[in-house]
């Protein structure tokens, strides 16, 4: 679980994201990318010019598991991604 980014190599075009499974949450997006379906154009039509060259997948952060079982994931998901939102210059 943690914070992801899909990037358009090209015009530097960002989707960031949170999840509980990043790794599927990239290959969902990739899966739809292969499809033309996905529902960020930007990176859509990126997609379709370049393929998977035009765009660089990462996890940027991952939330070690707790031993707490009462941590709230969701909420430290939320505020990593506004801090990585933050440090992108991207609104909130």
């Amino acid at each position: 679980m943690g914070i992801y980014a899909i990037r358009d190599r090209v015009s530097g075009h960002l989707l960031l994201g949170a999840s509980r499974n990043v790794h599927a949450a990239l290959n969902r997006a990739r899966f739809e990318l292969r499809m033309g379906k996905h529902a960020d154009r930007v990176l859509q039509a990126e997609w379709n010019r370049s393929g998977v060259d035009g765009l660089a997948f990462e996890v940027l952060e991952l939330v070690k598991e707790r031993e707490d079982a009462d941590f709230d994931y969701a909420g430290e998901l939320k505020a990593l991604e506004q801090i990585h939102r933050e440090l992108q210059g991207m609104a909130p």
